[in-house]
């Protein structure tokens, strides 16, 4: 029989109301209490990690998650993590980087009501999560949400209130579950790689959303602090002049930071150099995330910062590696 790990880190699905508003209190083995378990076919064991809002999550708590899952990865045959919606997306990305080559499934979920609640979603994120990750042909990172299965790099949260929060961006659902059936849309192929756990992250990284009239002595402030910049342009990578005009001068200046081009458009990517308005900043290095997310971009120039010597060509060849669908682009 398999041996699932319910590891809960706090979020709505755990919360209670207070005079505070809701908090999150309910731990794992609680969590569990409120699942039909009729039919399952596997045990769950549970680890109350810590008990926050997802909105206090950091790269700390990410790590903290992924030092949980190596201290056990050979003692269960799946992982299940609950965690709060609002950075749910980011955390799934950062461990799929951190995670790399898993065979066994690390599924993150949560809810958009509390488990305790007549009315919620929660039980049934829950109980999929669990599912899911009981069997044979899943692995790797994911999130699970209404009943949609979601590449951990390719999860997006859309709504604020809604049971049908979560989004895959520019990729399929991997699958979607129904009365407990899984009917899977890719097919995913069992790694033959040894899994790899990373230790490191550098958080030295700022996005920068452009709106019209921005400022760019800006820029300066922020290449000084940074070690990543990444930049959120408009359309496929359109850059106002006085922009480029600064970033030209900064990356003379800073030639050890790196420059990340995406777009504020979520669905279909960036492509900078179609129009003159980004193509005019050809003569800077950069990186460009292409159809990646801007949860996954984020975490992956961390991912690749934090583990590799920082020169150009290596952090290009670590950032333009596919990891966990999280890019169909490949400019090696």
């Amino acid at each position: 029989m398999k041996k699932i790990l319910l590891i809960s880190t706090g979020g709505t699905i755990a919360s209670i109301s207070s005079n505070e508003g809701l908090v999150p209190k309910i731990n794992s083995k609680k969590l569990l209490e409120y699942l039909n378990f009729a039919n399952i076919d596997f045990d769950v064991e549970t680890i109350n990690l810590f008990n926050i809002d997802s909105t206090d999550i950091t790269s700390y708590h990410w790590l903290k998650i992924k030092d949980t899952i190596k201290e056990n990865y050979n003692k269960y045959d799946g992982f299940v993590i609950t965690h709060g919606t609002d950075t749910m997306a980011y955390t799934a990305s950062a461990l799929s980087y951190l995670i790399q080559n898993s065979k066994k499934p690390i599924v993150l979920t949560g809810s958009q009501k509390s488990i305790n609640l007549d009315i919620t979603d929660a039980k049934n994120n829950l109980l999929n999560s669990l599912i899911y990750a009981s069997k044979e042909n899943s692995y790797g990172v994911s999130l699970i949400f209404n009943g949609k299965i979601i590449a951990g790099t390719r999860a997006r949260k859309e709504k604020s209130k809604s049971f049908d929060a979560f989004t895959s961006i520019n990729f399929p659902f991997l699958a979607v579950m129904q009365d407990e059936k899984i009917f899977r849309y890719i097919k995913e192929v069992k790694n033959d790689k040894d899994v790899i756990f990373y230790d490191n992250l550098n958080t030295n990284v700022f996005v920068l959303k452009l709106i019209p009239s921005i400022k760019p002595y800006l820029l300066n402030e922020i290449f000084k602090h940074y070690d990543a910049i990444i930049v959120e342009s408009y359309g496929l990578g359109g850059i106002p002049k006085s922009i480029e005009d600064e970033l030209k001068i900064l990356t003379k200046k800073y030639k050890e930071k790196f420059i990340i081009m995406t777009t504020q458009v979520p669905q279909e990517g960036s492509d900078v150099g179609i129009y003159e308005v980004g193509k005019r900043i050809d003569e800077i290095n950069y990186l460009q995330a292409h159809d990646m997310t801007i949860e996954s971009t984020v975490t992956k120039i961390m991912w690749a910062l934090g583990n590799f010597k920082n020169d150009f060509e290596t952090i290009r060849e670590k950032f333009y590696r596919q990891i966990n669908y999280d890019t169909i682009y490949n400019d090696n």
